[in-house]
């Protein structure tokens, strides 16, 4: 298939959009002067139902939707738009709406990125002891955008809020100062744009360190769902596996984040050949999603998601709560219908499906997974518990919140049994106090 980039500035160039109205085709650009919007051939032609555009999950997951702003900001915007006003007057007007849609959730940018030497490394995040997130310049964007990405930050030309770097050395060293660290995530935007020859250069150099607690090299990427022939047709396809393989026969693991949405992304004959592609070179391919309203918000999504993964050789790793960040509003299900979905899913399946886990918030302290809803005491609550976290002491300790029908995050919940706060809360406070 010949790959073909659509954007704000050709996307009218799409012959399957004279299906959509002009309201439709309007909101696409007002929406998407704020939010990044961006797609592809592989998509266009081969995921979505444009006989059903305005219910479809991939059409909705890729173009801009009217509801994905406020209303006062879509009107405000789309005023701009209609007035004429020039790139630098939309582009402050957008940057403003922008401002307000949290664009760095869960202390990205205040308590991540660490220092190397006195130096901060902006390419880089270290929140948990044993994994640290590595962002290389040249994987800030992706082959297309889903629409509720919590990095949309990273394209929309605010560079102040880009996470990127360049140099492998400071990773290098960083990981040798640093022997907690088990697990490196390269990451992004999607680190699979890279061009095979600089993803060999990358992987090459973390394998020749040689670097005794560096056991696993994760790569967080949607290839697999938004261009599979990555991996199949590319100029560079094979430099690319032959890159995967270098890592797993030097004896390191290498886990393939896969971010598949809706199992839809799964049917094609490309994706399923480039999976096969992936696990010959000894790779695993693990899978991971937040759940969405509007896309995926029913448990015979999920559980029809899962079984197909697993068929495919995959594991299923996250279910995520959609972040609170950008069009959550859109987006997001409240905590007590995404414990509801996920229960639902899980009981539909298989104990080998059940790799699972969630759902999760990955708020500032650590990634927190609702349990349960209980009642305890005749009090209702939430029972939660840390996944991870940034002391490693609050994983897997049981924890309760008082139940709220309509809280959609973290910070809507209040503690249960009439305590003041949570239990991590003032170590969390004391540790960016030092």
């Amino acid at each position: 298939m010949k790959y073909q980039i659509y954007a704000l500035h050709n996307y009218r160039q799409i012959p399957q959009i004279e299906r959509l109205s002009e309201e439709d085709i309007f909101s696409i650009e007002v929406v998407g002067t704020v939010l990044p919007f961006k797609t592809n051939s592989y998509v266009v032609n081969e995921l979505i139902d444009w006989d059903n555009y305005k219910e479809d999950p991939i059409f909705i997951l890729n173009f801009p939707q009217k509801g994905m702003l406020e209303e006062e900001d879509f009107n405000h915007m789309a005023k701009v738009l209609k007035s004429g006003a020039d790139k630098a007057t939309i582009k402050t007007e957008a940057n403003k709406i922008r401002e307000k849609l949290n664009p760095h959730p869960a202390g990205q940018m205040e308590y991540n990125v660490p220092e190397l030497n006195g130096v901060k490394l902006t390419g880089v995040q270290h929140k948990y002891d044993e994994t640290m997130l590595f962002f290389p310049a040249q994987g800030q964007t992706c082959h297309a955008y889903c629409t509720f990405c919590f990095r949309w930050p990273q394209f929309t030309n605010m560079d102040e809020m880009k996470f990127a770097m360049k140099e492998i050395d400071y990773v290098i060293e960083y990981l040798r100062q640093h022997p907690e660290i088990t697990d490196l995530l390269i990451t992004g935007g999607d680190p699979m744009v890279m061009k095979g020859q600089m993803l060999d250069a990358y992987l090459s150099a973390l394998v020749e360190a040689n670097i005794p607690h560096l056991k696993n090299i994760r790569i967080g990427s949607k290839t697999l769902g938004f261009w599979p022939y990555r991996y199949l047709t590319d100029s560079d396809a094979d430099e690319v596996l032959n890159a995967f393989k270098k890592v797993t026969d030097a004896g390191m693991s290498l886990a393939f984040m896969a971010h598949f949405n809706h199992y839809r992304e799964l049917e094609t004959e490309a994706v399923q050949a480039a999976i096969k592609k992936i696990r010959a070179t000894g790779a695993q391919i693990r899978t991971q999603s937040p759940l969405l309203n509007n896309i995926n918000a029913k448990p015979e999504i999920w559980s029809t998601m899962w079984q197909m993964q697993v068929s495919l050789g995959l594991i299923p790793y996250y279910m995520f709560i959609a972040r609170d960040t950008g069009a959550q509003k859109y987006f997001g299900v409240s905590l007590a219908d995404a414990w509801k979905i996920f229960q639902q899913a899980y009981q539909k399946v298989s104990g080998i499906c059940r790799t699972v886990r969630g759902p999760s918030m990955s708020c500032t302290p650590g990634k927190v997974r609702i349990v349960g809803v209980s009642e305890i005491k005749g009090e209702k609550v939430y029972t939660l518990e840390f996944i991870q976290g940034r002391d490693s002491n609050w994983v897997a300790r049981p924890f309760f919140a008082k139940y709220d029908p309509k809280a959609k995050w973290m910070d809507d919940l209040q503690p249960a049994f009439g305590a003041e706060e949570f239990f991590f809360e003032q170590e969390f406070s004391d540790m960016f106090l030092k």
